[in-house]
């Protein structure tokens, strides 16, 4: 088979240089190019059998893999989405829905592990007819019970397609009952409907007689009873609580128990006696919720809207510090709603000046009312998360260094000043010279050392300052009794346009020193605070 440069050479005539062919009337004829192909040093799979239309094609889908990423993919479903219109009732009360501890998502995500645990002690329950404990414990809002609601439907159809008949099932909220003895009422209904208990007998040992004795009827049907919120069965003598796994315990029992409570530790101190006779319930714990399982249920929540309503850096602020302080679902969902009533506030506000600035002919252009009212709040930005959050986790120590007057607010960031080398103390002679130097700075006339020295005091009785004893006042020493990241935190804001302003303008290079970052350098990434150092402590970080 000849090679590349031996059909060259059969073509230009033995090496001579090529002429080309004319034709009769003397014009240039191109040669015959049946099959094209690339430069091997312009395509790697380029060669003579391969056709210029593959090539081609398959550079297209190697350029196409290469302009996309996931970034752009994320930002494409995002805008895919139709646009929010917090205007619209329908569209208001349709993201209230979503994001009310009522509504039952479709599926429980993040709490798979868990649930299959539970799921499998029952169906060994029922597979094998004998009755058994379960303990599921965990924080407030960690899923307990929305995972128990699901097991609950899950156990049923299991039933029906394995063969088994399925099992009786009683849910039961221990805050309403009357009496922590109740509950043995309810077993007794729910076993025997239809028969009335006039006998002196209680309830507890008329179930103890039950399962003590073999049933005549072959097949007995097991039964589910969840008992939410167990510890408020806790008595002094403990006897009910006692009594209620003991039922377990009895030899024709047909009682799956599932108990649930926020007490982590509530088998071990509160039922010894079952630890004892080697019939300790299984126990199945509910961590809280991290950063990403929080992010990845609101997500599930808020997709079966058509439209976004919150910006991802917002969900992710959020997310951030709910699972640094609690990881408490329903925590998370209350600053989500929180944060939906700030944005509603924020338009009649903004629905209320355009109101009065078009009422007013004389002093407003009427041609810049359409520019105003194109501004439209159409998504829940990070300033108004950063806004509920602060509602929602504040501490005194913020409200009362906010509400402090501007010379005390300078005097307490100049001790942050003072202290950021690891320093503990100064006297309020270096204070002041620290004070001056920010008012200096700044343009804002300073007070005297008297002033200085009783403004201290003030600070001292609302707990912020440490002050020293001392002949003189310039010697006395003082030190700071807070967090700098409360200071820091407590001297800005956030207002609705996504910059910062500060209530004081002071403090504004210093607020700048103090975590390390440029002013634009803060505007730029839109002032993310948990992303801050000054702001570790506060969202815990």
């Amino acid at each position: 088979m000849p090679t590349i440069g031996a059909v060259r050479s059969e073509s230009t005539g033995g090496g001579s240089t090529p002429q080309k062919r004319r034709s009769i009337s003397g014009g240039p004829i191109s040669p015959p190019s049946p099959v094209k192909w690339k430069s091997p040093r312009r395509s790697v799979n380029g060669s003579p059998n391969t056709h210029s239309k593959d090539i081609e094609k398959d550079s297209d889908i190697k350029t196409s893999r290469l302009h996309k990423s996931p970034r752009k993919n994320l930002s494409e479903t995002f805008m895919e989405k139709s646009r929010w219109n917090p205007r619209d009732s329908k569209q208001m009360n349709a993201v209230k829905e979503a994001l009310h501890v009522s509504t039952v998502p479709s599926a429980v995500v993040c709490r798979e592990e868990e649930q299959n645990r539970v799921m499998n002690f029952c169906k060994a329950c029922i597979e094998h007819g004998k009755s058994g404990s379960l303990y599921v414990c965990g924080c407030p809002g960690t899923g307990k019970s929305l995972s128990m609601e699901k097991v609950r439907q899950a156990l049923v159809d299991w039933a029906g397609q394995a063969g088994f008949q399925p099992p009786d099932l009683l849910s039961i909220n221990c805050t309403s009952l009357t009496n922590t003895s109740d509950i043995f009422g309810k077993i007794l209904e729910k076993h025997q409907p239809r028969k009335k208990n006039n006998s002196s007998i209680s309830p507890m040992q008329r179930l103890r007689n039950i399962y003590s004795k073999k049933q005549q009827s072959t097949g007995t049907k097991m039964m589910l009873i969840i008992a939410d919120e167990l510890d408020y069965l806790i008595t002094r003598d403990r006897t009910v609580l006692h009594d209620l796994f003991m039922l377990t315990t009895l030899p024709f029992s047909s009682c799956i128990l599932i108990g649930v409570s926020n007490a982590i530790d509530l088998a071990d101190r509160f039922l010894p006696k079952l630890q004892s006779l080697n019939c300790k319930p299984m126990v199945v714990t509910y961590r809280a919720y991290s950063k990403d399982q929080i992010l990845k249920i609101l997500q599930q929540r808020l997709m079966a809207l058509p439209f976004p309503v919150f910006e991802p850096q917002a969900l992710e602020l959020c997310a951030r510090k709910v699972a640094a302080a609690s990881g408490d679902m329903r925590k998370t969902l209350g600053v989500c709603r929180s944060v939906i009533e700030i944005l509603e506030a924020e338009l009649r506000e903004s629905i209320n000046s355009l109101d009065l600035l078009s009422s007013e002919k004389g002093a407003f252009d009427q041609q810049a009312l359409p520019t105003l009212t194109n501004q439209e709040i159409d998504i829940v930005r990070v300033d108004h998360m950063a806004t509920a959050l602060s509602k929602t986790f504040r501490s005194p120590v913020v409200d009362t260094i906010q509400s402090l007057p501007q010379h005390q607010q300078i005097i307490l960031c100049s001790a942050v000043r003072l202290f950021r080398g690891g320093r503990k103390d100064a006297t309020i002679g270096e204070l002041n010279k620290s004070y001056v130097d920010i008012c200096k700075s700044v343009l804002v006339p300073p007070i005297g050392i008297l002033e200085i020295s009783s403004m201290c005091r003030v600070l001292s009785d609302h707990g912020l300052l440490k002050l020293g004893q001392a002949r003189d006042d310039k010697l006395k020493r003082v030190t700071l009794k807070v967090d700098e990241a409360d200071i820091a935190f407590a001297l800005q804001a956030f207002d609705f346009s996504g910059t910062v302003f500060f209530s004081s303008p002071v403090l504004v290079k210093e607020y700048e020193s103090m975590i390390h970052f440029s002013i634009p350098c803060l505007l730029q990434i839109r002032l993310v605070p948990a992303e801050l150092q000054c702001f570790q402590r506060f969202w815990s970080i």
